[in-house]
């Protein structure tokens, strides 16, 4: 077989190929994803631009994790980005041969900035993503920016005696929160649990809704695998970010699950 032949039979394997437009499109409905299922719309959506598809025996398997190379599939099909990196050698990891289904995918993605390596020049190709990493992967290659808003404040004038005595407390003071890290603490009733290097991302998901938590939308469960049906929540509120895809209507039920902060503090 050849080398075009076998990464193509392994994309259909994992249910990541382009290349299946006509059935894509024909089939819509997978019969392990039942018509009340919580991310059908999520996946029907993406599933009918071809950016995930099903199995070769027509299933999605919606609760099944997702590798690190199946989901650098996944944002080759649904991004296109300029490379922020090239990649010198024929392979820029020991642990993704030439022949590995997923090269190309991977390489697009470790040069738009998208995913890195670990130290060694390892991939870890087969390695599960989490879903704080899934959310990390999508704001930075994006090179998603947090919302500012200006805020006026008014100065206030201590005399000076005063002044002199705040020094050492304004010195030993501890550095505030950025805006979009307090936004995820407050909002997460297991913000604790998102490592420290992913906070700033977690915030700036949560603030342009790609953030989608079932059943519990405050719930992140932050270092749970990431599910296939998961994968293509976040992937779909990205887009909608993106203005690339309409956003779901608000009668929908999975958009209920959708984080919106703004709309929990409005109702405060």
């Amino acid at each position: 077989m050849s080398s075009l032949s076998h990464l193509s039979a392994s994309l259909l394997t994992l249910g990541l190929a382009a290349s299946l437009t006509s059935s894509a499109s024909a089939q819509n409905t997978f019969p392990d994803v039942p018509r009340d299922y919580w991310a059908k719309p999520f996946i029907e959506r993406l599933a009918e631009r071809n950016i995930i598809v099903g199995y070769p025996d027509g299933t999605f398997r919606p609760e099944q994790a997702v590798q690190r190379d199946e989901f650098a599939a996944m944002i080759r099909q649904a991004f296109e980005q300029e490379p922020v990196r090239q990649i010198e050698d024929a392979s820029a990891f020991q642990d993704v041969p030439q022949g590995h289904w997923a090269s190309l995918a991977i390489e697009s993605a470790y040069q738009q900035g998208f995913m890195s390596g670990y130290p060694g020049g390892f991939f870890a190709p087969n390695q599960p993503v989490s879903r704080v990493d899934a959310l990390v992967t999508l704001t930075r290659g994006l090179n998603l920016a947090p919302e500012t808003r200006r805020v006026v404040r008014r100065p206030v004038y201590l005399p000076l005696a005063m002044t002199s005595l705040m020094q050492p407390l304004v010195a030993a003071a501890p550095q505030p929160t950025t805006p979009v890290a307090a936004l995820a603490k407050d909002y997460y009733v297991d913000a604790q649990q998102i490592p420290q290097y992913a906070i700033n991302d977690v915030g700036i998901a949560t603030q342009k809704n790609l953030v989608v938590n079932y059943p519990n939308p405050r719930a992140l469960e932050p270092n749970q695998p990431l599910r296939r049906a998961t994968a293509a929540a976040f992937i779909h509120q990205t887009l909608v970010a993106q203005d690339r895809i309409e956003p779901l209507p608000s009668n929908v039920e999975a958009h209920n699950y959708i984080v919106r902060p703004e709309v929990t503090q409005a109702a405060r």
